[in-house]
């Protein structure tokens, strides 16, 4: 396995609220394990609330008591979504904080994936195929027909959340399982990537560019296109054994 991952505050922003985490090594109970967390909030709170949310899933995963592995991942998600809301309640200056929250770790040649927020991840064979499914309003719109994908990413509402850690007491964690096949790459973004490379644009990225310089390019990319957002991407081969 082969993995890359870069975050970048673009070229509008002042802050970078994103963080990500990957690892090729267990990370307790999971084989592996990669994240990416797109925060929001007033100043800073977007910052704390991906980096908090990230650290205490890892924390929470080194402690957690044996279980399956989607269990554990969801009690994971369900906790650091009260310690955000615990804190945001006790701090006034963190009202409102929350994060997009997609984790993937991958078990005997499948992966499993758990998605809250318009975070993605996507599989990239010959074609891209977007596996999580937006909770947002635009991506509510386009599952029901109403605009297409390419009116999403200019749609005025694109930012409106549905569905993000911190946003309620009682969240619902979206769920995925894809089997993996040689020649198979993965890739997990925030929304600063997606909102400003179209599909077509990603798959020519990620096809054609070496691995070592992937996330590099898809960053470039999207900073050519106007970098409005914060860009966070990570690239897996799962098949690759070569060295880095």
């Amino acid at each position: 396995m082969r993995v890359f991952g870069r975050s970048d505050i673009g070229s509008v922003r002042k802050m970078n609220q994103d963080f990500m985490y990957f690892s090729k090594e267990p990370v307790g109970q999971l084989p592996n394990l990669f994240i990416v967390a797109d925060g929001m909030g007033g100043h800073k709170a977007g910052d704390y609330a991906s980096r908090m949310s990230v650290e205490n899933f890892i924390d929470y995963m080194m402690k957690a008591p044996p279980d399956t592995p989607i269990r554990v991942v969801d009690d994971g998600i369900h906790y650091i979504n009260e310690l955000v809301l615990e804190k945001a309640r006790q701090h006034s200056e963190l009202s409102g904080m929350g994060t997009t929250f997609v984790a993937a770790f991958i078990m005997d040649q499948t992966l499993y994936v758990a998605n809250v927020g318009d975070s993605r991840l996507y599989l990239v064979d010959s074609e891209i195929h977007q596996v999580t499914e937006d909770h947002s309003y635009v991506g509510a719109m386009v599952r029901a027909g109403e605009i297409t994908t390419d009116e999403a990413r200019h749609h005025p509402d694109k930012n409106i959340i549905t569905r993000a850690i911190g946003a309620s007491w009682d969240i619902r964690v979206d769920f995925f399982e894809v089997d993996l096949q040689p020649g198979d790459r993965i890739l997990m973004c925030s929304d600063g990537l997606s909102n400003m490379v179209d599909d077509p644009g990603l798959l020519e990225i990620i096809t054609n560019t070496p691995m070592e310089k992937v996330t590099d390019a898809l960053i470039d990319e999207a900073k050519a296109n106007g970098g409005l957002d914060n860009i966070t991407a990570i690239v897996i081969d799962p098949f690759n054994e070569e060295v880095d």
